[in-house]
């Protein structure tokens, strides 16, 4: 009688302590799934300034229609990326810059062609739009920043052995982090045009 008892405490304990590896990783992937929900949060939140912003230029008569089409055709792309952060990989978290990295630099255009209106510079609707979408980019920065420091513990809990034996077992593979986009690190050029 007595020889089954340590077999059977030797499984007690090693399914505890699986339980609660298992545990610790559903904590931590629910981190990661939070901070990812705020990066599309803040994300989505420039979609709809946008699209007020698009409006608002579209008012301008004379305004060149290919900029908007531009704006709006980045916009459609990149609200059609979509992330399911608990099988994130780094190949959709690349489709999903490169998206919004379209959506930027058409907005970057859109914002350098309005400086050849000064009627459109002057309204309110559109420098109030304007400054949201300013505070909007610092809040996206912030997000994918907080969605990397939830990536690493993350990352570190289920690549750490013993554990990363069980975890990868349970299905808890290594999570990739949000990157800047390729050719970030080249500074941009800036003209000014004094001649007006």
């Amino acid at each position: 009688m007595k020889k089954w008892i340590i077999p059977i405490i030797v499984i007690i304990l090693i399914a505890i302590w699986g339980f609660g590896i298992n545990n610790t990783a559903v904590e931590l992937n629910e981190n990661v799934k939070e901070s990812w929900g705020n990066v599309q949060n803040s994300y989505q939140r420039r979609t709809d300034l946008i699209g007020n912003l698009v409006n608002t230029v579209k008012g301008a008569a004379d305004f060149e229609r290919g900029t908007l089409t531009d704006v709006i055709e980045a916009r459609s792309k990149a609200t059609q990326t979509t992330i399911d952060p608990s099988n994130i990989t780094a190949e959709q978290l690349q489709q999903f810059n490169q998206a919004q990295g379209g959506l930027s630099s058409a907005l970057s255009r859109l914002l350098v062609t309005v400086e050849r209106y000064p009627d459109l510079k002057a309204n309110q609707n559109f420098l109030k739009l304007q400054d949201e979408l300013a505070s909007t980019e610092n809040s996206i920065q912030t997000q994918r920043t907080r969605y990397n420091e939830a990536i690493k513990p993350y990352n570190t809990y289920v690549n750490k052995a013993p554990r990363s034996i069980v975890a990868g077992m349970l299905g808890y593979d290594e999570k990739p982090y949000f990157n800047s986009e390729a050719g970030a690190e080249k500074p941009v050029d800036v003209e000014f045009d004094f001649s007006k």
